[in-house]
């Protein structure tokens, strides 16, 4: 059994800490960050925290990845018109700061600050 702390997300997934939710399915969950960095600006959780970033997703559950995408791509048709960016940052010197993967899905003019997360 792991000692490790549970992250944020799964503080949130388990109703540990608010959060406002778009959408919530058996496998995934999408939030509105507390610091927005776009005018839409929202994170697409996986519910399971084995995988730290996208590339262990890719390789441990790839359906699981492919549905994270559809669902941000769903998401981004509902509240910024099907343009946006998906961003996942890999590692904590490309802004990584949680380490339970989850996509950025950004939508109109970006803020300032980085895209960390």
């Amino acid at each position: 059994m792991s000692t490790a702390e549970p992250s944020v997300f799964t503080r949130i997934i388990e109703r540990e800490l608010p959060s406002t939710i778009l959408f919530e399915d058996d496998r995934l969950i999408a939030i509105i960050p507390l610091q927005k960095l776009a005018a839409v600006h929202i994170l697409v959780i996986p519910k399971v925290a084995e995988f730290a970033n996208v590339t262990e997703l890719a390789a441990g559950d790839p359906q699981l990845l492919a549905d994270l995408v559809a669902r941000s791509q769903a998401l981004a048709d509902e509240y910024c018109g099907g343009q946006y960016r998906l961003v996942f940052n890999t590692g904590a010197a490309a802004g990584q700061t949680v380490f339970h993967v989850h996509a950025h899905v950004l939508g109109g003019a970006l803020e300032e600050g980085s895209l960390a997360g």
